[in-house]
């Protein structure tokens, strides 16, 4: 059997993280369960700990950077990344695992399905519709949630993913390393709940909003250069017409051009419009090339099976 690691990133969850311990200890009894603890101020340490969890610490603050270094430290064939809120349901692990190892996939995505308004507030669904359709319409729609926290992933996904963020945008990086590199993968609906008395949210509605949007710029300028300077290139050059158009209509009437600053700002404009695409051209080459490295470093990691990822092929 392939060896199967859970890994559950904690800051202050001691009400829910005993529960989500023992939930996946019941439906993965030989998974080994691994807690990062995030510099919490409760007991969620000793409360993980006597669960059964291994508990390790990380000191830098943020989910991207626990997952940064589960990431790195444990070796296993599949991983099952969980938030420990005990919002997620632990029963659709194996079924996820499974559709994993039966294709196989790279990443099984658990998107987030619930009638309970305080699960999922409103104001939330709309962020993640909105995030999600931004990153659709670069990269691929192939996601309908993009920032659910329950994923089932192989090892050469793990072992490729650079995990560059440093907080809840984690998710936004996890969904576009899959697409970008056009991995398998596939979607599944899985039961959302609130979470239990005595939890507390650590997202910031629009702070983290704002953060996952500013990644998602940020990876369609390193991931799309063209895309992204093509379109700024276009809007200087529509701004530049702009200034321009009457200028030259007013020197076809009088043969003269009484707005010097206006005609060098509109001719400015469209330089760095040229530059602008220029740019994209160059970096488009070399998002190409790294492309090409992150492909190869994908392929050099075996795909996941049913008799374990780390052996060779026979």
């Amino acid at each position: 059997m392939p060896k199967i690691a859970v890994l559950i990133p904690c800051y202050n969850e001691e009400a829910a993280i005993g529960k989500v311990v023992s939930d996946f200890r019941r439906v993965l009894p030989d998974a080994t369960i691994y807690v990062y603890d995030n510099n919490s101020r409760d007991r969620t340490v000793e409360v993980a700990r006597a669960a059964g969890a291994i508990v390790r610490n990380e000191a830098l603050q943020g989910k991207g950077n626990v997952v940064r270094r589960m990431f790195a430290d444990i070796e296993a064939d599949v991983y099952v990344l969980i938030d420990g809120d005990d919002t997620y349901d632990a029963a659709s692990a194996p079924k996820m695992i499974e559709a994993l190892l039966r294709e196989p996939l790279d990443m099984v995505n658990g998107a987030r399905v619930t009638d309970i308004a305080k699960a999922y507030r409103p104001g939330h669904r709309f962020g993640n519709w909105l995030l999600t359709s931004m990153v659709a319409w670069t990269f691929g729609n192939r996601f309908h949630d993009m920032l659910s926290g329950y994923r089932v992933m192989s090892r050469r996904y793990v072992k490729s993913f650079p995990a560059l963020s440093a907080g809840f945008e984690t998710e936004t990086e996890l969904t576009v390393h899959a697409l970008e590199l056009r991995m398998p993968t596939l979607e599944v609906l899985t039961p959302y709940k609130d979470r239990p008395p005595g939890s507390v949210s650590k997202l910031s509605t629009f702070r983290d909003g704002f953060r996952i949007l500013w990644t998602i710029i940020v990876l369609v300028k390193e991931e799309r250069p063209m895309q992204f300077f093509s379109l700024v290139a276009a809007v200087l050059a529509i701004i530049s017409v702009a200034l321009i158009v009457p200028i030259v209509i007013q020197y076809a009437h009088t043969g003269l051009v009484p707005r010097f600053p206006t005609a060098i700002l509109a001719m400015g404009l469209m330089i760095i419009s040229f530059l602008s695409l220029t740019c994209g051209l160059v970096l488009d080459t070399v998002t190409r090339g790294r492309r090409e490295m992150k492909r190869m470093r994908y392929l050099n990691i075996p795909a996941p099976n049913t008799k374990g990822a780390g052996e060779s092929p026979q």
